[in-house]
């Protein structure tokens, strides 16, 4: 069994031919021999137009293929300008419609501003967890934080019921204590250096995981193999397998955060019980899934 915890489908701007509709996730989902995926809106933020794609179009596709697709709802913390902003018709429509989550939430705002906190708060009171990405660079998309991510941990402490799944280059440029400055919107390489936000909050708070998608996961595990495995091994409990894959021409390769899944796999990296973990168990848990079994 193998659950893709980042999925998308829409059109990729400025490339329309990039098309991902529900035939081509699918196709890429038994192409990687992924069983179960997430499918995460972007469209209700505006810095997600690079991907058109709102909960509206998640939903309709996931109905068409329950046993297969799992939709994630979005909201913009900024609908209402207040920081009390009711939303609970939005989520009690978009959980009674099939949604497990909230995600893949983006706003160019810092992670602690006030409507996000509401937000957040209020994703716990319909067990959402909440998929984000973090993108520390000035023009694009993405929740903004300092070095050592105290913003993060500050929603940590005010959220503890709600799930925070992290994501994003900047999220995970930080499980190295040394962050170089020109490089922590992007992907940075060498030796991890012990001490990284990222395993620090881990330890600290058990209402944070994360998806292992995208180059930026990808990139944390392997610029560093025995350290990304040794991490692996010790949040086994709380990461997930993702994609993230936005092309439609994706499928014609094999895709990063699978084959490294596959090696790991293939060469016995890490055991069985945390492979599991990894490739299912713990999004069955956290999302309390139904029919996944074996």
């Amino acid at each position: 069994m193998l659950i893709d915890v980042h999925g998308h489908i829409g059109s990729v701007v400025p490339n329309p031919l990039e098309f991902i509709d529900v035939t081509n996730l699918l196709a890429k989902m038994d192409h990687w021999g992924i069983d179960r995926s997430v499918v995460l809106a972007l469209s209700e933020h505006p810095e997600g137009a690079y991907l058109h794609s709102d909960t509206e179009d998640v939903i309709t596709a996931c109905s068409r293929y329950p046993e297969r697709l799992i939709p994630f709802c979005l909201i913009d913390p900024r609908f209402g300008n207040h920081p009390e902003m009711d939303f609970s018709y939005l989520l009690e429509e978009y959980r009674s419609r099939g949604c497990k989550g909230i995600g893949e939430f983006l706003p160019k705002l810092n992670f602690n501003d006030p409507l996000c906190i509401n937000l957040y708060k209020q994703a716990a009171k319909f067990d959402f967890p909440v998929l984000f990405d973090m993108n520390d660079s000035v023009y694009s998309y993405g929740l903004r934080d300092n070095y050592g991510l105290p913003l993060l941990e500050s929603a940590l402490q005010q959220c503890p019921e709600t799930v925070f799944i992290g994501h994003g280059p900047t999220f995970w440029a930080e499980i190295s204590a040394e962050v170089p400055a020109d490089n922590r919107s992007g992907y940075p390489g060498g030796a991890v250096v012990p001490g990284g936000a990222v395993p620090r909050l881990l330890r600290k708070y058990p209402n944070l995981w994360a998806d292992i998608s995208a180059g930026s996961g990808h990139n944390a595990l392997t610029r560093d193999l025995a350290f990304g495995l040794e991490f692996l091994d010790e949040f086994q409990d709380r990461l997930m397998f993702g994609t993230d894959s936005c092309f439609r021409s994706d499928v014609n390769s094999i895709y990063r955060t699978v084959a490294l899944l596959r090696k790991i796999e293939g060469e016995q990296l890490l055991s069985v019980e945390a492979l599991e973990k990894l490739r299912w168990r713990n999004a069955t848990r956290l999302l309390k899934l139904q029919g996944t079994t074996t």
